[in-house]
């Protein structure tokens, strides 16, 4: 029945189509790009169509080639889960969960603990970008936590936390602030939808817009370094209400004017529909939504 299923080329070409290089398939596999090229214009012949547009700057999907990369994507992964459960049960299966290093640093990451104590049979990867990543082409990923001002109708979706945004500083800063000489840790917060989460906002709803003239901003482009530089004494921090739960608690920050604060979006995790029932997400999920209670 599959004697003439080209596996190899196929196998390729998911790689090839996967990291959008040649050459990055090359290395992965350990060959050469020629050998890669060579397999996908095997697969291209058997095929009878192009699967990628060549030019000087690369290789891009055709439109053929974008629908079998995903059937063979699918494909593949569903072998390597079939395989995985056929291991012995001392072998930990692997969750591979990705966020945002923010969230990771400051709230997954220390809570993940108990999530061992509960499952101890699963061990959890957390892949950490701040890019979006594509749950419906990487099926290497099990489960996204997201920020998000709606759901995506294409993914299973399971609602967490809500996120508020206020200003908080360090103890000491906080006790004896100089208005005078103020200092703001300025973040440029990837938020989607509509929510304007930025010192003008928090100022405008503080009637204080004067301490945008005269204020130092203090720049990062990364929550965790943010949150590092107001814990530091530094100055004010932005932040979302998440974020600082466990700076908060330790008493490492404080709230400046908690009465104060901006509406944000909400946490969700996220999956490709059905996956949710796959037992170590469905554990994982489980806890999660517990844990989010618990901090309610």
């Amino acid at each position: 029945m599959f004697s003439t299923l080209p596996l190899n080329a196929l196998r390729t070409f998911e790689a090839a189509a996967r990291l959008g290089s040649f050459k990055a398939a090359a290395e992965e596999l350990s060959v050469t790009p020629a050998a890669i090229s060579h397999q996908v214009k095997t697969l291209e012949t058997h095929l009878g169509t192009l699967l990628f547009n060549r030019s000087g700057q690369g290789v891009a999907l055709t439109d053929e080639g974008e629908l079998l990369y995903r059937q063979t994507h699918q494909a593949l992964s569903d072998i390597r889960r079939s395989l995985q459960a056929l291991q012995p049960d001392t072998v930990h299966q692997t969750l591979t969960i990705t966020t945002t290093p923010g969230l990771a640093a400051a709230w997954l990451i220390p809570r993940l603990g108990g999530f061992y104590r509960r499952f101890p049979q699963f061990t959890v990867r957390v892949d950490t970008r701040n890019e979006l990543v594509d749950l419906l082409r990487d099926s290497s990923i099990d489960l996204a936590i997201r920020s998000v001002s709606r759901d995506d109708p294409r993914l299973f979706c399971q609602a967490l936390m809500n996120e508020r945004f206020s200003a908080y500083g360090a103890p000491d800063l906080v006790a004896s602030l100089n208005l005078d000489q103020l200092e703001l840790i300025n973040l440029q917060w990837k938020i989607p939808g509509a929510f304007p989460v930025n010192w003008q906002s928090w100022c405008a709803s503080a009637n204080c817009q004067a301490w945008l003239e005269t204020a130092q901003m203090r720049e990062f482009d990364d929550e965790h370094f943010a949150l590092s530089a107001a814990i530091a004494g530094h100055g004010l921090v932005l932040a979302s209400n998440v974020l600082v739960a466990d700076s908060l608690s330790r008493g490492e920050l404080v709230a400046y004017r908690p009465e104060i604060s901006l509406p944000g979006p909400r946490y969700v995790a996220a999956c490709v529909p059905g996956r949710e029932r796959q037992v170590q997400v469905s554990a994982f999920l489980r806890w999660l939504a517990d844990t989010a209670l618990q901090e309610g």
